[in-house]
């Protein structure tokens, strides 16, 4: 039996990106590549395993594998409750926690959190993309998330923020100017760690010419340009202010970007899984936004004959910027 919210997507597909955070031609992507990258998985424990039964002995899963993928995807949107989840899918709380686990981790390592990370396996084209990176200023920024307060003194104390006065987890953010791609993630720094110490921990990263553009928390870092400081006892002159203005102006992508990722409000609101778990999950949002904002691209290759789905090639939408064909096999 189809699920109510699987139904109402088919019908309405217009209200899949306020449902889901993704349009539905993204969420039939990422449909397809989910059965693919689930049935390599099937395939790799089947290899494995010790079979006492025959194939296809068993119980079935309630839930067609677009409904499974839908379910994670209302989770990491809404971050409802896994039994208000349940009942939306008509399974129980164990059962809605399971699945989200378990395409949640697949998408993980499967969907690139950033173009870093998406290139990393191809070193020739991975050294092209950062000088070519060279050319831009990229921009910089970090955001914080509240946890639940840990139980050990000395774990509060290391999570503590003084400036959210609470406990929190920091996250950094580089990226393209006007927010265009999603160029490194660091995930999952104590609160209490300075935007300035986390990126100069990222910095080996890039090549040594490559310019950024951040706020009054990077001053001090001479790959990174920020805004003038307003002197004690002083003021800032015309010219000073008009610069500051105009840095504002561009690094103001940075902050949308980053309210796109907040768009999946696990990411936003108090993370209520294990703070263990909190790197994997927002590995999983970054890769989603990527898709959403049109930097990651799927392409779907189906069989001219049965009209199956046989593939799903990736890329990446900086490679257009390139002189270059990709070194991408794919």
């Amino acid at each position: 039996m189809e699920s109510y919210t699987w139904g109402h997507i088919h019908k309405y597909p217009k209200q899949t990106k306020r449902l889901l955070g993704i349009d539905y031609q993204q969420l039939e992507q990422l449909i397809a590549f989910g059965k693919l990258l689930h049935q390599e998985n099937k395939e790799k424990i089947e290899k494995t395993k010790i079979r006492i039964n025959q194939p296809g002995s068993g119980t079935y899963s309630k839930l067609s594998e677009e409904e499974q993928i839908v379910l994670m995807l209302v989770y990491l949107r809404h971050n409802i409750s896994f039994q208000i989840l349940g009942l939306l899918f008509q399974v129980s709380e164990s059962t809605a926690h399971n699945i989200f686990s378990y395409w949640q981790k697949l998408f993980e390592g499967e969907l690139p959190p950033s173009l870093l990370e998406q290139v990393k396996k191809f070193q020739e084209e991975e050294e092209i993309i950062q000088e070519q990176l060279t050319d831009y200023e990229l921009i910089v920024d970090s955001s914080e998330q509240p946890i639940e307060r840990p139980s050990d003194c000395q774990e509060q104390k290391k999570y503590y923020s003084g400036k959210q006065q609470r406990h929190t987890l920091k996250n950094q953010f580089i990226v393209l100017p006007k927010a265009q791609d999603i160029i490194d993630v660091v995930i999952g720094k104590p609160g209490p760690m300075s935007d300035i110490k986390i990126c100069r921990q990222t910095l080996s990263k890039f090549d040594v010419q490559q310019t950024f553009s951040g706020d009054k928390a990077y001053i001090g870092e001479t790959q990174i340009k920020t805004p003038y400081k307003k002197p004690k006892k002083g003021e800032l002159t015309e010219s000073q202010k008009k610069e500051n203005k105009a840095l504002s102006s561009n690094r103001i992508f940075v902050e949308h970007l980053i309210r796109v990722v907040k768009v999946f409000k696990v990411v936003q609101e108090r993370f209520r899984l294990q703070k263990s778990r909190y790197k994997s999950v927002l590995l999983t949002v970054c890769g989603l936004v990527r898709l959403r904002i049109g930097s990651l691209i799927l392409r779907i290759i189906e069989s001219e004959k049965s009209g199956e789905v046989i593939d799903v090639k990736m890329s990446h939408s900086f490679i257009s910027k390139l002189d270059f064909v990709s070194l991408n096999p794919d």
